[in-house]
């Protein structure tokens, strides 16, 4: 792992897909989540522009937050 991938993997989650593409953030999370079976086709209609957006943005304030996000969710 170079430093930064691993300086890139301490600000957001990564994927790699079988065909090699590198996810990141509330788009790896949409992936993920798909890929679980969770609400698929919400996951295929959040992947588009502009709901993307509004994921990566949700993303990001809760990685900013996590910890405070962490000891209010339990």
């Amino acid at each position: 792992m170079t430093q930064t991938l691993y300086r890139a993997c301490q600000q957001a989650v990564h994927v790699v897909t079988a065909d090699g593409h590198v996810l990141r953030g509330g788009r790896a999370v949409l992936f993920v989540l798909s890929n679980l079976g969770f609400a698929p086709g919400l996951m295929e209609v959040l992947a588009h522009p502009p709901f993307v957006w509004l994921v990566e943005a949700v993303y990001r304030l809760a990685a900013r937050y996590r910890g405070i996000l962490g000891r209010l969710w339990r």
